[in-house]
């Protein structure tokens, strides 16, 4: 089943429940149908059709909801982007994924507004946020109806194209389709007893690959409540929570070290929450001890990447918890530790992690060869190393590739040292992953300047804001004579 008809599906099923709430408003999936109706209709007029690129770039707000599931009943491709994309990177993710339209807010627009003349497909864009736009949000879905045509879409067809950071410096767009997502949807019902009496909490972005599953495509199919959240603070989190009887939250570390330490945190009612989900990065033992402890939820460790749609791994509800561990395989995937020649390990031996099963990607948008470095006779290279015990249970160790992992995202050294390496003050640059209590990892810049030329670390920041999303900038800056090459 396409993610048309899963929606379709859903309405059906659930017609007067609660889908969405944003900010005191709510869409029962009846309205959520109707609106998504609406804008592949409106999407469908300016030409839009089967396989053609939509940009996203939206925070967690209805409109992104209603704007995804509108590309899938078209059978176009949605393009989910960081909402904290510059200019310089917008110029390179439009025009590499071909996208015919771009849908965001009037304060983003201005970014592609400084880029517009250079991207000659990209011919539409939408605002969600102003009345001024010829392609204005409240007329393109103010009048839908309870029914729209769907092409035909297989399971491999695209659904999403989701960037992410390159070894080379170039972002590549992971091509995932309607049969590797629809097989993510169930792992709520099927794992964690999920059903539509849940209330998730969105705070992980849904242009995150992570986000976009658990906290929007999994709750629709389950028939679900979806809480959005555009903007928070921990004093946020916990009156959402109480409020709105929040069942669940997917979340980094950081989040529920937050939680733990958050001096307003007895006087809330969480009594509503069943479980919660982190991932993105390794959480310390104690910290998982800690958080299970004081609000007596039970917290489930996840372990995925962009390129696997992306849950591979979980802890589970039902069994005990092994301190460091990842959990074990999704049902479906299969995994296996090999070394450098791709031979499987024995048990409690590191390696590299692989997997394969129905949620591997089809590629990256047209690279065929970065494709084919990664994904190797069915089977993807996670670039993960780690190792497997004899019960199945998983444990990371590192990394065979450079790359930092901050706050959840995938950070791959290469990109940002070009940038630095494009300031006329910089000779060479280079960058490593610090170890952060809150983070997982920070981003550390070690710079050599050219002879004679003087800067700081305010002008080096500068540059950074220009040219690279903020996760990607270095928390430290450190000036060297000389930089290591191993």
């Amino acid at each position: 089943m396409d993610l048309g008809h899963m929606l379709e599906e859903s309405t059906r099923r659930f017609t007067e429940r609660i889908a969405l709430i944003h900010d005191g408003n709510s869409l029962t999936y009846r309205d959520l149908n109707r609106a998504v109706n609406a804008l592949a209709g409106s999407l469908r007029d300016l030409g839009i059709g089967k396989d053609d690129k939509v940009a996203i770039l939206l925070p967690n707000i209805p409109e992104f909801v209603i704007a995804y599931l509108a590309a899938q009943k078209l059978g176009a491709v949605a393009v989910t982007l960081n909402i904290m994309s510059t200019a310089f990177e917008l110029r390179h993710l439009l025009s590499n994924s071909d996208s015919k339209a771009f849908i965001t807010t009037a304060s983003a627009a201005r970014r592609f507004e400084e880029i517009r003349d250079e991207l000659p497909l990209c011919r539409h864009l939408l605002v969600t946020d102003s009345t001024d736009s010829p392609y204005a949000w409240n007329t393109l879905v103010s009048q839908g109806g309870n029914d729209f045509p769907i092409p035909a879409i297989g399971d491999d067809d695209p659904a999403v194209i989701i960037y992410t950071s390159g070894l080379t410096g170039r972002p590549v767009g992971a091509v995932l389709t309607h049969g590797n997502l629809q097989s993510q949807t169930g792992l709520l019902a099927s794992e964690v007893a999920g059903t539509e009496e849940d209330r998730c909490l969105a705070i992980i972005p849904f242009f995150h690959s992570f986000g976009g599953v658990a906290n929007m495509l999994a709750p629709i199919r389950t028939g679900a409540s979806i809480v959005l959240m555009d903007r928070f603070t921990l004093d946020g989190i916990f009156t959402a929570i109480e409020r709105e009887k929040v069942t669940y939250i997917t979340g980094v570390p950081r989040l529920f070290l937050g939680m733990i330490f958050h001096d307003k945190a007895d006087s809330h009612d969480v009594s509503s929450l069943r479980f919660c989900i982190t991932g993105g990065a390794a959480i310390p033992p104690d910290v998982f001890a800690a958080f299970e402890s004081k609000f007596k939820v039970k917290l489930v460790e996840g372990y995925g990447l962009t390129e696997a749609s992306p849950i591979c791994t979980l802890s589970r509800i039902d069994r005990p918890h092994r301190p460091g561990s990842i959990g074990t395989v999704i049902p479906g995937l299969e995994a296996r530790i090999v070394d450098k020649a791709g031979l499987e390990v024995p048990r409690g031996q590191e390696g590299e992690l692989i997997v394969r099963g129905p949620n591997i990607m089809k590629g990256y948008y047209k690279d065929e060869a970065r494709t084919a470095e990664v994904i190797r006779d069915g089977w993807l290279h996670t670039s993960d190393l780690g190792t497997m015990d004899e019960d199945g249970y998983i444990f990371l160790t590192g990394h065979a590739k450079r790359m930092v992992i901050t706050s959840g995202f995938n950070v791959y050294p290469r990109e940002i040292e070009l940038v630095l390496e494009m300031h006329p003050a910089v000779r060479q640059a280079k960058i490593t992953g610090k170890q952060d209590l809150m983070r997982g990892e920070i981003v550390k810049a070690s710079i050599v300047l050219n002879p004679g030329a003087t800067a700081g670390e305010k002008d080096i920041l500068r540059h950074c804001r220009i040219y690279l999303s903020n996760y990607k900038h270095p928390r430290e800056i450190e000036f060297v004579e000389t930089i290591d090459e191993a």
